[in-house]
C-alpha cells in the first residue's frame, strides 16, 4: 500500500459527515485506499452480481444487515446507484460520521446523483493517480521526466513492477470494453479506439470539434458525446479559457489535456520513453502532465480546481491560472532545460492586463534550477507540490 496523501483529509472528513464518496478513475487506487484507512469496515463491491442482485431485492434489509459493522464500503457504486436513496434513510434514521464510504470510476451524473440523494450528508472527494509528492514520498519518482511521463501515475504499475506498455493495453482494452459499454451503446469500439488516439495527438492543443470531427469520420455531436464520455471517466479533461472580460479578444474553445501522460503515451503507441526526447508531442505531454498534478494537488488537499488558460485571440497566452479567493496565480509550462527572459513575456502581459504582481509568476520547465528572475520564479517541474504547498497549504476540510 503506497502513502496517499488524500488518506488524512479522508479521515478528517470521516469525523464530520456520515458518507464519503471518493470518486476517481479506475486503477486509480480508490479500494485500497478506503480498505487502507477504514481497515474494520464491511467492504462489498457492486460489481459483484450476487451483491447487486441482494442489494436490487431489498435494499432497506440488505442495508440493516450490516449495521453490527463500524461502517460499509461500497465500490464501483456507480453499479448500483438506486442504494442511494436508501442510504439517506439509514443516515437519517442513524446519524453517524464516516458510517458510508462509496467509491465510483464514473463521474457521469454521479456527482448529481450523490448530491440530490445525500445533500448536506456526504463529503466529495477524488483520488487521481499517483502524483509528483506521492511517487517522491514513496520513493518511486524517477529522475528523469521521459521516463516520468511514459510511465505516467497509475499505482499497479509501481507496485507490481510491470511493463507500461502493456498494462496500458489491458487498461485501454478493460475501460473499452467495459466501462464504455456500461455508459453508452457504441456500435464501432474500434472508431472509439480511432477517436481517443486523434484526441491524444492533440494533447495541449486548443479543442477543435470540425476537426476531430472530420478526422473521424464521425458528427460533432458524436465528437461532443464521446468528449463527455471521455471526461466521465477521467480520461481526459477539457481546461476552459478564463472568462473574465478584460477588454481584449480572448479565445472561447477549451484545450484538452489527459490527466495520465502514460495513457496518452499508449494511445500514440509511444512504446520507450527515449521516444519521447524529440517527439513533436513532448511540450503538449508535458503541459498535460503539470495542468493535472496541479488538479492533483488540489483534489488531494480536499479543494476543487479552478483553473484555466488565458489567451488572446491569436496573441499572448498564458498556460495555466490558478483562481484563489483574492488573487491569480500565473504559470507557464515550458519541456525546455534552459531558462530564458523571454518566457516571462505573456506573463508580463497578463500582470499588466489583470493587474496582478509578479510574485505570483511561474515558469515550470525541465531545468534543475529553482531561482527567482525579475519576472517571476523558475520552478523545477519536481518542485511543484513544494510551491504549491507554500501557496495554498497542506489541508481544507
Amino acid at each position: 500500500m503506497f502513502i496517499r496523501t488524500l488518506a488524512q483529509p479522508l479521515k478528517e472528513f470521516a469525523t464530520k459527515y456520515p458518507s464519503l464518496a471518493i470518486l476517481g478513475p479506475r486503477q486509480s487506487g480508490k479500494s485500497t485506499l478506503s480498505k487502507n484507512v477504514f481497515p474494520d469496515y464491511a467492504y462489498l463491491s457492486f460489481e459483484d452480481r450476487s451483491i447487486r442482485e441482494r442489494a436490487a431485492l431489498d435494499p432497506k434489509g440488505f442495508l440493516e444487515s450490516y449495521n453490527q459493522a463500524p461502517g460499509l464500503i461500497f465500490d464501483e457504486f456507480q453499479r448500483q446507484p438506486e442504494i442511494l436513496s436508501y442510504i439517506q434513510l439509514a443516515i437519517d434514521n442513524k446519524y453517524q460520521p464516516g458510517r458510508f464510504i462509496l467509491t465510483g470510476s464514473q463521474n457521469f451524473l454521479m456527482n448529481e446523483k450523490i448530491s440530490q440523494s445525500l445533500a448536506g450528508r456526504v463529503a466529495i472527494l477524488t483520488l487521481m493517480p499517483l502524483s509528483i509528492a506521492e511517487l517522491a514520498g514513496n520513493k518511486l519518482l524517477q529522475n528523469s521526466i521521459e521516463d516520468v511521463l511514459f510511465t505516467g501515475g497509475y499505482p499497479r504499475i509501481y507496485d507490481q513492477k510491470l511493463n507500461p506498455v502493456i498494462w496500458y493495453s489491458d487498461y485501454i482494452e478493460t475501460y473499452v470494453e467495459k466501462d464504455i459499454k456500461q455508459l453508452t451503446n457504441i456500435a464501432d469500439l474500434e472508431l472509439f479506439r480511432k477517436f481517443v488516439a486523434l484526441c491524444a495527438g492533440r494533447v495541449g492543443q486548443t479543442l477543435d470539434l470540425t476537426s476531430l470531427s472530420n478526422d473521424c469520420g464521425i458528427s460533432v455531436p458524436t465528437v461532443r458525446r464521446w468528449l463527455s464520455l471521455l471526461q466521465s471517466s477521467y480520461i481526459i479533461f477539457l481546461l476552459q479559457p478564463y472568462y473574465k472580460n478584460f477588454g481584449k479578444r480572448k479565445t472561447k474553445s477549451p484545450k484538452l489535456y489527459f490527466y495520465d501522460t502514460g495513457l496518452a503515451c499508449s494511445f500514440l503507441n509511444i512504446e520507450k520513453p527515449a521516444q519521447l526526447a524529440n517527439h513533436y508531442l513532448r511540450g503538449g505531454l508535458f503541459e498535460s502532465f503539470i495542468i493535472s498534478e496541479i488538479i492533483k494537488f488540489l483534489y488531494n488537499t480536499g479543494r476543487r480546481p479552478k483553473i484555466y488558460f488565458w489567451q488572446e485571440a491569436g496573441r499572448t497566452e498564458i498556460d495555466c491560472i490558478i483562481e484563489k479567493a483574492d488573487e491569480f496565480i500565473a504559470i507557464e509550462i515550458k519541456a525546455s532545460a534552459t531558462s530564458s527572459k523571454d518566457f516571462f513575456k505573456g506573463l508580463e502581459i497578463w500582470n499588466q492586463i489583470a493587474q496582478c504582481d509578479s510574485k505570483n509568476n511561474f515558469v515550470v520547465y525541465t531545468g534543475k534550477e529553482t531561482e527567482r528572475w525579475p519576472g517571476g520564479m523558475f520552478i523545477n517541474w519536481q518542485q511543484l507540490p513544494d510551491m504549491l504547498e507554500k501557496q495554498f497549504g497542506k489541508l481544507v476540510i
